[in-house]
C-alpha cells in the first residue's frame, strides 16, 4: 500500500476529493496533509477525515527558502510518504527539494499546459480568447508547471465567462480528474489520461 502527503495552502477541495478517493481497492492511503500556513481551511478538514496533519509555517523563513523545505523534509520523512501529492500548494519547491521525490511528486494545475504556467490562468485564457480551458495533473519536475503531463480535463469557454465562472467549471473537472490519476499513477501508470 503506497502512502501519500497531500501539501495545501487553502481550502483543500483538491486534498478532499483524493483522500476520498483512497479507499476500496485503491492502492495508496493518504498518511499525512501538510499546509504551509494554520490558517489552511484544509487541515480542520483533512483532521475530520481521519488524516494525520501537520503545519509547517513557511513566513518565519521568509527568504530562506531552503530552511523552510529542511523543515518540510523533516515532517515529510517522519510520515514516509511514497508519493507526494500538491493540491493548491502555494509555495515554489526548488531542484533540492523536488530531487528527493523526483517521479513520485504530483501537481494539479489549472490550465491546459504547456498553456498558462504560473498564476491567473483563467483569465489569460479568457484574454487570449480561448474556445476551451481545462487543468492539467503532471510530474513535479525543478521547471515550474513544466513536468511530464499525466492528464487533462478540457471544459469550454461560454460566452459571458468571467475567471471566476470559469474557475468553478475547471475547479469541477479538477476533482474528477486528480483523483483519477492519482488511482493509475500508484500503480505505476503513467499514460495520459483525458476526462
Amino acid at each position: 500500500m503506497k502512502r501519500v502527503a497531500i501539501l495545501i495552502s487553502g481550502g483543500g477541495s483538491n486534498m478532499i476529493k483524493l483522500v476520498e478517493s483512497m479507499t476500496g481497492d485503491h492502492a495508496a492511503r493518504p498518511c499525512l496533509v501538510l499546509a504551509n500556513s494554520a490558517d489552511a481551511g484544509g487541515l480542520a478538514k483533512a483532521a475530520a477525515l481521519g488524516v494525520p496533519t501537520a503545519v509547517v509555517d513557511h513566513r518565519p523563513h521568509k527568504g530562506d527558502r531552503e530552511s523552510f523545505q529542511a523543515e518540510l523534509l523533516e515532517v515529510l520523512h517522519a510520515h514516509q510518504p511514497d508519493i507526494i501529492c500538491l493540491a493548491g500548494f502555494m509555495r515554489v519547491l526548488t531542484a533540492s527539494f523536488i530531487e528527493q521525490f523526483e517521479g513520485r511528486m504530483l501537481n494539479i494545475h489549472p490550465s491546459l499546459l504547456p498553456k498558462y504556467k504560473g498564476l491567473h490562468t483563467h483569465q489569460r485564457a479568457l484574454e487570449a480568447g480561448d474556445t476551451e480551458a481545462g487543468c492539467t495533473v503532471h510530474e513535479v519536475t525543478a521547471k515550474l508547471d513544466d513536468g511530464p503531463v499525466l492528464g487533462q480535463a478540457r471544459v469550454p469557454v461560454l460566452e459571458g465567462d468571467t475567471a471566476d465562472t470559469l474557475a468553478a467549471r475547471v475547479l469541477q473537472q479538477e476533482h474528477a480528474l486528480y483523483p483519477a490519476v492519482l488511482k493509475r499513477f500508484v500503480t505505476g501508470d503513467r499514460a495520459l489520461l483525458e476526462l
